[in-house]
């Protein structure tokens, strides 16, 4: 009997309605285009594909699958087109071949791609899920066969093999390709570790047989008693599996209880509890080794009860429990959908419903919200962590969870993301912080010139998430002209500083707050986006909270005799025996720079450094003289005014009111206009206790939604 003799005959098992013929000249097809072609062991190149289609030929698969199989590696590797496939072998064969080709074209650069992204890679080209069933059998097939290949092409596969394709495998459910997979790769991999738990299973082998036996025969006997109907056999042993917890549990092999393991096939889901109930009155279970998967299966669908108990003799035996459509499922997976049939080619209608994978897999790609409750963990499970997007050309993307088109835009290209203005989603416009999802196809509106926003850097607004896109904005900053960033960063530097009353504040001095020697060199950081203005915030007040208050320098010719006390009640540094009264013009804190101007019969004026009058007035030397607060009494308050831009809304003052009043700060005064630019002006005088209160107070108004700006009115 030839290899093709026996894959018609394996088929014609299951599929009594094969079209023989069709298959015959599939492989005519293959045979003639791959004529002249070796496999790595010498054999003609045709052994592949025909091996190919046996694998899937014992998972039951459809006629155009099998056929499929047998072509899938003509379009790619002969002088043969998918065109010419498609008037063979009609549309669907020619798309399960095509699909096929795509995965094999799929191409990942010099960089090392995540295990995980290949497998969602794999979901996501996939659009009839049998093309991914027809490459696991390639797979396993190569794997068969690896022993030809060169030791470091050997390695290579293997883990390719143990990190994507069993992996996927099982998350489709198919365990026994998994398991041969998993075994293949540990060969492999650790080769002595494969070895030794080989000779192990190999000289427990005869005693092992000998004790199931002995084991399924008391069972089966115990649940004749029972009335109980259940196919028993021993379960065959998984190398990698053995291996695995042998190292997870850092036990020696003769302490893994699944090396003597039996399976018992029920009817249906009552009878596996009953069964599990007999199980552990014939034997003692071991605590913690009991799994309930039918109540709670696995995210592949898998469903048994396992439990493990002291069996004949002393030794410990695993025993798994499920019923035969369980089982089916267990073994085959997703391929169990083409397995069941009813006469006349129709599906179970309960296999049908339960794992209608096709649908369910395209319902996830159109993200329809119905899809199973499979599907739905495979999207909770798989893209957990990572996004995959596509780019207009369907190149696949893997993102960080919450990224956003601007980092999508810097992943594709710096000058993308440098010049990137705006993006569409599926074909939408959307805004820039919008969180891409898996399956959106992503594409970015971009300007001729220009360069990316310093506001894009700022953490609240949610527009940039990646470390990659961050530092590039960054050495955008940096490759500007110095100067320009320069002058950049003195202009918000200075509104800052004006917005918190410090105008004139020693700017060196702020500067070597954050160890620059200069002004000049705070200015082009804060111009290249390395300092922040929240950053000098911050700054400012800790310096205003830690600076000890020197004592006054009178700029008189004579020495201050003592303290003098204000007209509230509040005592300063100063002249003795004067009157000292806040001046009205620029009303001056607790914590402002502060000097005094000595007026004839009316004592000292106090006015903050910055004020205009100060600035206006400076030839006047001998009637100004340096002050400093002293002895401030807590619950002292202060007249500010203050002056909020923002855009004209309905409860724009109640906001505002708020969050004064969550300060326990008075709003003595306050005064609103609305412009014809839909801008209202409000101005407030509060009665604050100190400069940091009012900053505070500043900060928490300009994040308020529509404030353009708050700042402190100079005198």
């Amino acid at each position: 009997m030839t290899d093709l003799e026996l894959l018609l005959a394996l088929i014609k098992e299951y599929n009594s309605e094969l079209d023989t013929e069709r298959i015959e000249r599939a492989y005519r097809v293959t045979e003639a285009a791959h004529a002249g072609q070796t496999r790595s062991s010498g054999e003609p190149y045709v052994t592949h594909p025909l091996a190919t289609a046996k694998i899937l030929a014992d998972l039951y698969m459809d006629e155009d699958t099998i056929i499929a199989a047998l072509l899938h590696d003509v379009p790619e590797d002969t002088a043969v087109t998918l065109d010419e496939l498609r008037e063979q072998f009609g549309d669907d064969v020619a798309q399960l071949v095509d699909g096929v080709t795509k995965l094999s074209q799929l191409r990942y650069g010099t960089e090392q791609v995540e295990a995980e992204s290949l497998r969602k890679m794999f979901l996501a080209m996939a659009e009839d899920i049998r093309v991914v069933l027809i490459k696991l059998a390639d797979r396993l097939h190569n794997m068969r066969t690896l022993t030809y290949k060169a030791p470091d092409k050997q390695i290579k596969i293997a883990r390719e093999t143990l990190e994507i394709y069993a992996p996927l495998a099982n998350r489709l459910g198919i365990y026994n390709i998994r398991r041969e997979l998993e075994d293949l790769s540990l060969k492999y991999l650790a080769p002595e570790k494969f070895q030794e738990i080989d000779d192990f299973l190999s000289d427990d082998r005869d005693d092992r047989h000998s004790y199931i036996g002995q084991a399924v025969t008391i069972l089966r006997e115990k649940l004749a008693e029972e009335d109980v109907h259940a196919d028993i056999s021993g379960r065959p042993k998984h190398i990698y599996s053995i291996y695995k917890k042998a190292l997870a549990k850092q036990r020696d092999l003769s302490h893994i209880y699944d090396i003597r393991a039996i399976r018992c096939l029920v009817q249906d889901k009552s009878e596996c509890y009953l069964v599990l109930g007999i199980v552990h009155s014939l034997w003692t279970p071991i605590p913690g080794e009991f799994d309930d998967y039918i109540a709670k299966p696995k995210e592949n669908g898998y469903q048994s009860l396992h439990t493990a108990v002291i069996g004949p003799g002393g030794k410990a035996l695993e025993v798994q429990i499920r019923t035969k459509e369980m089982h089916q499922i267990a073994e085959y997976g997703v391929a169990a959908h083409w397995r069941y049939k009813e006469p006349g080619g129709k599906r179970d209608p309960r296999l049908e419903e339960k794992i209608n994978w096709l649908r369910q897999l395209q319902d996830w790609r159109a993200e329809v919200t119905t899809a199973s409750e499979f599907v739905n963990a495979l999207k909770t499970d798989i893209f957990r962590d990572q996004v995959y997007v596509f780019t207009p050309k369907g190149q696949i993307i893997e993102m960080a969870a919450g990224a956003t088109p601007i980092d999508f835009a810097y992943h594709i290209h710096t000058e993308v993301g440098n010049r990137c203005r705006g993006a569409k989603v599926n074909g939408k416009i959307v805004a820039l912080e919008t969180p891409l999802k898996t399956g959106d196809r992503v594409e970015i509106l971009t300007a001729k010139k220009g360069g990316p926003s310093r506001d894009w850097l700022n953490p609240t607004l949610g527009l940039v998430h990646s470390a990659r896109a961050k530092e590039k904005i960054r050495q955008y900053f940096r490759k500007q002209e110095r100067e320009v960033a320069r002058v950049e960063g003195r202009a918000l530097l200075d509104k800052e500083l004006h917005r918190l009353g410090f105008s004139q504040k020693n700017l060196d001095e702020i500067a070597k707050l954050f160890n620059y020697a200069n002004v000049d060199e705070l200015a082009e950081a804060i111009g290249y986006a390395d300092v922040g203005l929240q950053q000098i915030d911050i700054k400012l007040l800790e310096a205003e909270q830690t600076k000890p208050a020197p004592e006054p320098e009178p700029l008189l010719g004579t020495k201050p005799r003592a303290k003098a006390t204000n007209e509230v009640g509040l005592e300063i540094g100063g002249v003795g025996n004067l009157l000292t009264r806040i001046a009205q013009c620029c009303k001056p804190v607790p914590g402002d720079e502060i000097v005094g101007y000595i007026s004839h019969g009316r004592g000292i004026a106090i006015h903050r450094r910055d004020c205009k009058n100060v600035i206006e007035h400076q030839g006047n030397e001998g009637r100004w003289i340096a002050l400093t607060w002293k002895g401030m009494k807590q619950e002292q308050v202060y007249p500010v005014t203050i002056e909020v831009h923002a855009f004209d809304r309905s409860g724009l003052l109640h906001d505002l009111s708020g969050v004064v009043s969550e300060e326990g700060v008075n709003m003595s005064q306050v005064s609103s206009k609305s412009r014809r630019d839909n801008t209202a002006v409000v101005n407030a005088t509060l009665e604050i206790g100190n400069a940091n209160q009012l900053t505070r107070i500043l900060n928490k108004i300009e994040r308020l939604p529509n404030v353009l700006d708050a700042r402190r009115v100079s005198g």
